[in-house]
């Protein structure tokens, strides 16, 4: 009797699993990325140069390249997010229809980056910083499930940022600052799998989504989807990089250890 009572809580388990493994929906929530200071997220003016006369009286054009790193975002709890940097909002719950495929809305929510380094200018050295500016656009993610664990998902990225140029070893070190529209075109597919715990979002996190340092906003967790990680066992985060032509780069990856239910 116990071995048969055994056998049928192994069987009710194994179909517990496998439904929850495919859950019907994507709950919308928050993907979080950190960006490494490897040289492969950067701003290439070389296109399209900074105006004459940007970082000083007479300054010639900038053509230059800056290469940036995550600044982890500041949260009301500190370090509830760990070394992100990076938050896009997946807006409205994704149900999958016949075909495995699934669409929701999303956007920036939040970006904090800095410079590797200081550049040299023909004004002298300066830092740079990436914050979103103001409202930002929407886009259109689509999700495809490949497998009972996750599958592959698409789609544009757009942002209004500013960008902040502060120099370095000056008594005065007025900030200088420019807005930047990027508009990431879709993607190539990128990997996504399911979560492992209960696909409801359980709670939400103070961000500060202006760069003012402070948080001011809360989101909603990460759900029960995990961007940039593949469904097959054994491979590893996967890297996600974002190409808008005119030498803008952003590559991100899934930031370990900063999901929240």
């Amino acid at each position: 009797m116990r071995v048969r009572s055994l056998g049928i809580v192994l069987l009710v388990s194994s179909f517990a699993t496998s439904a929850f493994a495919a859950d019907r929906a994507i709950q919308n929530g928050i993907d979080v990325w950190s960006t490494k200071g490897d040289g492969s997220t950067y701003m290439d003016f070389a296109k399209t140069p900074i105006l004459a006369g940007f970082f000083c009286a007479g300054s010639a054009p900038f053509t230059g390249r800056v290469t940036f790193q995550g600044d982890p975002i500041v949260t009301g709890t500190p370090k509830a997010l760990g070394a992100t940097d990076t938050i896009v909002q997946r807006l409205d719950d994704a149900a999958f229809n016949k075909r495995g495929v699934a669409v929701t809305r999303t956007q920036v929510r939040a970006l904090s980056l800095k410079s590797v380094a200081p550049f040299e200018t023909g004004c002298g050295k300066f830092t740079a910083a990436v914050r979103l500016d103001g409202v930002q656009p929407v886009t259109r993610m689509v999700i495809q499930r490949q497998d009972e664990n996750g599958g592959r998902f698409s789609g544009p990225l757009w942002l209004n940022v500013k960008v902040s140029f502060t120099p370095v070893g000056r008594a005065i070190r007025e900030t200088l600052e420019m807005p930047v529209e990027v508009r990431f075109p879709a993607n190539a597919s990128y990997p996504w799998r399911s979560k492992t715990v209960a696909p409801e979002p359980a709670g939400f996190v103070l961000v500060d989504t202006d760069g003012d340092r402070v948080a001011d906003t809360y989101l909603p967790g990460t759900s029960n989807f995990f961007a940039g990680q593949s469904s097959k066992l054994g491979l590893e985060k996967y890297q996600t990089c974002h190409d808008d032509g005119t030498g803008k780069m952003h590559c991100t990856t899934l930031c370990s250890g900063c999901q929240i239910p």
